[in-house]
C-alpha cells in the first residue's frame, strides 16, 4: 500500500496522476498547506523540505519518497510502467521529464506566484514568466507536430507536463494557435486515469469559473507563498 501525502496542485497531481495510471492501491493524506501542514515535524520526517507531495511505500519497509518526479520514477520502476527499460527509450521520456521539472513547473509557478497571489502586481515579472510560459508551451507544440506523445510512447513525462499544462489559465497563459498542444492536452483528458487523479485530494476545477471561490482560494494561498 502506498500513502500519499498531497494537495491539490499540479505537483500533488503528478503523484496521484501516476498512481492511478499504474492501477496502485494507495491512501490519502491531505496536508493542508494554507495551515502550515507542511511545516509540521510528522511531515517533516517524511519530506525534510516541507513540500508535497510525498509517499511511504508500506510494502517496502515504509520507505520514504519525496520530490514528486522522484514519486513518479519510484512508481514506474517499482511497476515497470510508463518508463521504458531501454536506454533510449528511458533517456527521451527522462529529458521531457526535466524540462517540466526545470522549466514548465518553475515558470508557471511563478506566473502564479506574481499574476495570483502576491497583492502587489509587479507588471514586468507578470510578463517576464508568462512569456517565458508560452515560449515552452510553443517549444511542446512544435516537438508534438510530429510526435504523439513527448517520448514514443505515453509515459510518466507526459503525465508530468499535462499536469501542469492544463492550468495554463490560472497562470494567465495563452493556449491561442498551439493546435498540436491542443491536441495532446485534450487525449490526456480522455484518460479516465487522468481526470480521476486531478481530483485528489480534492477537486479544483471551479476556481478558474467561480470568481469568488479563486479569491477565497488566493486570500488562503498567499500565507504559504510568502512563507
Amino acid at each position: 500500500m502506498i500513502e500519499l501525502y498531497t494537495a491539490p496542485t499540479p505537483n500533488g497531481h503528478k503523484a496521484s496522476c501516476t498512481l492511478e495510471a499504474m492501477e496502485l492501491p494507495y491512501e490519502v493524506h491531505l496536508v493542508d498547506i494554507s495551515s502550515g501542514d507542511q511545516h509540521k515535524s510528522e511531515f517533516r520526517a517524511i519530506n525534510p523540505n516541507g513540500r508535497i507531495p510525498a509517499i511511504i511505500d508500506r510494502d517496502n519497509n515504509n520507505f520514504a519518497v519525496f520530490e514528486s518526479a522522484a514519486i513518479m520514477i519510484y512508481l514506474a520502476e517499482l511497476t515497470g510502467k510508463l518508463l521504458p527499460s531501454d536506454i533510449n527509450g528511458r533517456s527521451k521520456v527522462l529529458q521531457w521529464l526535466m524540462f517540466q521539472i526545470g522549466g514548465v513547473g518553475p515558470m508557471m509557478g511563478q506566473a502564479n506566484v506574481f499574476y495570483r497571489y502576491l497583492p502587489e502586481k509587479i507588471p514586468t515579472a507578470i510578463s517576464r514568466y508568462q512569456n517565458e510560459c508560452r515560449r515552452l508551451f510553443e517549444v511542446l507544440d512544435t516537438h508534438l507536430a510530429d510526435n504523439e506523445w513527448l517520448a514514443d510512447d505515453f509515459s510518466i513525462a507526459d503525465i508530468a507536463n499535462w499536469c501542469w499544462v492544463r492550468t495554463y489559465k490560472w497562470s494567465g497563459v495563452s493556449r491561442d494557435g498551439l493546435e498540436n498542444l491542443d491536441r495532446w492536452l485534450g487525449a490526456i483528458t480522455e484518460i479516465p486515469a487522468m481526470r480521476k487523479g486531478v481530483q485528489v485530494p480534492v477537486s479544483m476545477e471551479s476556481l478558474i469559473e467561480n470568481e469568488k471561490a479563486a479569491e477565497e482560494f488566493i486570500n488562503k494561498a498567499r500565507n504559504s507563498v510568502q512563507t
